[in-house]
């Protein structure tokens, strides 16, 4: 792990630029922020990398960080999905905010962690199917370190959890732009779950959610669980050959049709 680096020439001029630890974990750079982020300063933020990435003046970077509350709409989004009414939906104070990733529409926020994996594509994996495949991992990895089951259900991106019903608990919606990855994962840790219930998350109108804590049924700490993502991501990214989708874990079936891959290029 190498020292510090500064992000503040890459945020905007009339943006303020939040506090983060930055860190070197193999060939990633790694950026954790302690404090929840606006959305848009995270996407000027994204943006920039991106471009920097493309030009070669960036490593390939990761972001870690919660957001402040935000609804996040992605291109597959139906007025059904969020009610049609943005007053009604963020009377309690929440942004709003139409998006280029896939997917449909989620709610981000303090409590739930969003990893932002800015990459050049090719090093990691053969393609956006396989990036999805990817961030799952990293998140079924730390579930399981708190004895928590995360599973896959085919045709509908993210990790689930049986308890027994079928609940959501980690979001994947992504964006592949020249070569370099925008967007990524988030994972609910420890949040309130009600903003969810003013919309059909991903798209799904009977998709209940949950989270970590709701699960173990106990505080779960974020910074701790930001730690162990840093450090799992980092192993399940090695920079090296992709592996063969043959080696991939099993997903579940599900019969429902909905919810094709969240990409787009």
């Amino acid at each position: 792990m190498e020292q510090p680096v500064s992000l503040s020439h890459l945020i905007g001029p009339n943006i303020t630029s939040p506090s983060c630890d930055s860190l070197r974990y193999r060939d990633i750079l790694v950026h954790t922020f302690p404090n929840p982020v606006p959305y848009l300063t995270a996407w000027d933020l994204q943006s920039r990398l991106h471009n920097e990435r493309l030009l070669n003046r960036q490593p390939d970077t990761l972001l870690i960080l919660e957001h402040s509350p935000v609804y996040t709409l992605g291109r597959r989004t139906r007025p059904s999905d969020w009610g049609g009414n943005q007053a009604a939906l963020c009377e309690n104070g929440a942004e709003f905010h139409h998006v280029n990733r896939g997917g449909s529409v989620t709610f981000h926020g303090p409590g739930q962690i969003v990893l932002y994996p800015i990459l050049k594509l090719h090093r990691y994996a053969t393609g956006a199917r396989q990036l999805v495949w990817l961030l799952e991992e990293v998140v079924i990895r730390v579930l399981d370190h708190w004895n928590i089951t995360g599973v896959r259900i085919v045709g509908k991106p993210g990790v689930w959890v049986m308890l027994p019903q079928l609940k959501k608990i980690c979001f994947v919606g992504i964006r592949i732009q020249q070569g370099v990855t925008l967007h990524g994962v988030s994972l609910n840790v420890d949040l309130d779950l009600a903003p969810f219930r003013r919309i059909h998350p991903c798209g799904f109108p009977d998709c209940s959610v949950t989270s970590m804590a709701a699960v173990s049924q106990r505080a779960v700490p974020v910074e701790v669980i930001k730690q162990q993502l840093a450090e799992t991501f980092t192993m399940v990214f090695p920079s090296s050959a992709p592996r063969p989708v043959s080696m991939q874990r099993q997903e579940y079936a599900h019969t429902d049709p909905e919810g094709a891959l969240c990409r787009n290029f």
